[in-house]
């Protein structure tokens, strides 16, 4: 009985050690990477539709509302 507690521990010790070895899997600054250039694409699409919606869009739009409201003629 002692003899089979005894191989359990130490099965139980080399999965464990075995764990703690493992080096595959994603790193803090693979993750960082990832979330940094996420963010930096956002902001040049976001720039991007600011631009187009500042200056092709909104104008017009702002046009025709007038022109909608304009009861003088």
């Amino acid at each position: 009985m002692i003899k089979a507690i005894k191989m359990k521990a130490v099965a139980t010790c080399a999965k464990i050690a075995a764990v703690l070895e493992d080096s595959r899997g994603e790193g803090f600054v693979d993750s960082a990477i990832a979330i940094l250039i996420s963010v930096v694409i956002g902001a040049l699409l976001l720039g991007g539709l600011y631009a187009l919606f500042g200056d092709t869009v909104l104008p017009t739009l702002t046009e025709r509302i007038e022109d909608m409201f304009n009861y003088a003629g």
